[in-house]
């Protein structure tokens, strides 16, 4: 019991994990996690910390990593939809600074792993919605880094419908662009 399917991206790393769901007419079980599954489609992580958050329709949170502390990270919805994004920002990736977007909700079931080294955020599309992430590592308050969601260089084509209004958080609005963020660390975008 337990199996799941994995799907990789054309981004190294990335996967959209779908679980085995078990109906009848009573409802449905499943397996979010289990670490010999994972591990054989080639996520050996242990997690250490589990966070959940709830928002509203048009929350819009992201693009964040942590600097020094960096996160492996296993995101699900388990209830309404959100578009979730990952971003490269592995030094020397054949894919720096390219992101990748995957569609969640607690229809579809799917998971989003998006190893260290990338940042990530995700917009709700539903009119609520409550998302989970397993983390590898603690977060540290003091370790906050972030991109911000609308840098032309990186692109990300978030699918905000007519009429949708955003509600991004203050600090969400001043993270720098990835030019910044290369300059800071001495990398070249390619």
């Amino acid at each position: 019991m337990g199996k799941i399917t994995v799907e990789t991206c054309e981004i190294e790393g990335l996967k959209i994990i779908t679980p085995t769901v078990f109906g009848d007419a009573r409802g449905y079980f499943m397996e979010t996690y289990h670490y010999e599954d994972f591990k054989a489609a080639g996520i050996d992580q242990v997690f250490v910390q589990d966070n959940q958050s709830a928002s509203k329709k048009g929350v819009l949170r992201g693009l964040h990593f942590q600097i020094n502390f960096p996160q492996d990270k296993l995101v699900r919805v388990v209830s309404g939809e959100v578009y979730d994004v990952a971003v490269d920002l592995r030094e020397g990736s054949q894919t720096f600074g390219k992101w990748h977007g995957v569609l969640l909700s607690a229809e579809n079931k799917k998971q989003f792993f998006i190893p260290k080294g990338f940042a990530h955020g995700f917009l709700v599309l539903s009119d609520y919605a409550e998302f989970t992430y397993k983390c590898s590592d603690f977060y540290h308050p003091n370790d906050e880094g972030g991109l911000f969601y609308q840098d032309p260089e990186i692109g990300v084509e978030w699918p905000i419908p007519e009429g949708m209004e955003l509600i991004i958080s203050e600090k969400d609005t001043k993270w720098g662009s990835f030019s910044s963020y290369c300059k800071d660390r001495n990398l070249r975008p390619e």
